[in-house]
């Protein structure tokens, strides 16, 4: 790992975000300062995997490094159509055992860490915090996370095209409960197009009612290998 930082150093210091890492614009309601704060940990539950890519595409399209760690299968199919610039992502998979302190050296290099690990005792939670904030890293984690500044949980999800069994899945329509702490603390609700039929990001009425024929598949995309270091 230090060997990987060491040659993306140049890279990476110049990838430094600013004083928030910008998301795609259907996402900016989900976070009170219509970005991610570097140094600031945003949790996601209820099975956000592609919310959690597509948090990630504004910032790898302005050029900063995004690493992700510890999830399985994640692939550049998948991240790529949700618009991550997929040569500003590295995918780390390691050993569970040796996961926070490779979150550690990750947080302490890029500009964007995602992160998928059982909820950590508070020390470390508060430790990654620390590191984050003075390496000027935002963090963004799949689960609960001791002292997250945001919360961002799915509540609901249908797809589109799937009816009488038959038929092909062409968008999926996400329910995004937000809340936290501090400016945060408000909770509010937000509908999202996660896609569209176009492939797109977009924002969507949580109460209307979907067109076409909805299908409750959660079967992820098929997904190829990325980077494993």
């Amino acid at each position: 790992m230090e060997a990987i930082l060491a040659a993306l150093a140049p890279q990476l210091q110049l990838s430094r975000p600013g004083p928030l890492v910008p998301v795609l614009p259907a996402l900016q309601d989900l976070l009170p300062e219509r970005g991610l704060r570097p140094g600031a940990v945003v949790s996601v539950t209820g099975g956000g995997t592609a919310l959690l890519l597509a948090l990630a595409a504004a910032a790898t399209a302005s050029g900063t490094w995004t690493a992700a760690v510890g999830f399985e299968g994640l692939g550049v199919l998948a991240a790529a159509e949700l618009g991550v610039d997929v040569s500003r992502l590295v995918v780390v998979e390691t050993p569970r055992e040796r996961l926070a302190d490779v979150a550690l050296a990750l947080a302490d290099g890029f500009g964007l860490l995602l992160l998928r690990c059982a909820p950590p005792p508070g020390p470390v939670a508060e430790r990654l915090a620390t590191v984050a904030r003075r390496s000027g890293c935002a963090v963004v984690v799949a689960g609960q996370w001791p002292g997250a500044r945001v919360r961002l949980r799915v509540a609901a999800r249908r797809w589109v095209g799937v009816g009488q069994g038959r038929g092909r899945l062409r968008a999926r329509q996400l329910v995004v409960v937000a809340g936290g702490r501090g400016a945060a603390a408000r909770e509010r609700q937000v509908g999202l197009w996660l896609p569209d039929a176009q492939g797109a990001v977009r924002v969507a009425d949580p109460q209307a009612p979907v067109s076409g024929e909805v299908g409750r598949v959660s079967a992820a995309a098929v997904r190829g290998p990325l980077v494993v270091v």
